[in-house]
């Protein structure tokens, strides 16, 4: 008898025990929140300019471990490879945003176009260099590019806004301090003409 009242407790029970994790799934991510946070492993999606949906990155939260990435452009990095000496030098996997570009996209869209650029008819890529550590930690924003007329503080504010959710890059075996560079670009609507 006490083993059935047990297991008819326990059949009740389950169902809300479930309650605290639920999946989340949307056209760029998927996987589990418990209490809003991000647990276990997620995935997330990009489009080709064909609009086929790729996986991009494969991330477990609970143990903050980078399983998969796809590759991306296979350029030099200014790497740290020893204290204080900072040489260009390719990486075996590169600083990534947790979610990928389009995760990093929801950030770096959030500009606003001063208005003394727009009145100077300014507009261009604001290069921003970031150092991403070893812990995944941004530091040290320099302006690499400019633009001029409010572009680039408002370039660095955007930047700065950014959260610290980087995976660092790594070469031969283990995570290496590197220069990442960030591009912001100010470009003017054209006006709209309404034929008469």
């Amino acid at each position: 008898m006490n083993k059935l009242l047990l297991f008819g407790l326990f059949a009740l029970l389950l169902p809300f025990s479930s309650l605290a994790q639920r999946l989340r799934t949307t056209d760029t991510e998927s996987g589990m929140l418990e209490k809003g946070t991000k647990v276990g492993v997620w995935e997330y999606y990009a489009h080709t300019r064909d609009g086929r949906q790729v996986k991009v990155q494969k991330y477990d939260h609970t143990t903050k471990k980078l399983i998969f990435f796809r590759p991306v452009e296979d350029i030099p990095y200014l790497v740290e490879l020893q204290p204080g000496q900072w040489t260009r030098s390719r990486v075996d996997q590169p600083p990534l945003f947790i979610g990928g570009d389009v995760a990093l996209a929801a950030y770096t869209s959030k500009l606003v176009y001063p208005t003394a650029a727009q009145q100077r008819n300014l507009q261009g890529k604001v290069l921003i260099a970031v150092t991403i550590d070893t812990l995944g930690q941004a530091s040290n924003h320099k302006v690499l590019l400019s633009v001029g007329g409010g572009c680039d503080e408002e370039a660095m504010r955007v930047c700065r806004k950014i959260p610290n959710q980087w995976i660092p890059a790594r070469k031969d075996g283990h995570a290496v301090p590197v220069v990442y560079e960030l591009p912001f670009t100010f470009k003017l609507q054209a006006p709209v003409v309404v034929a008469q």
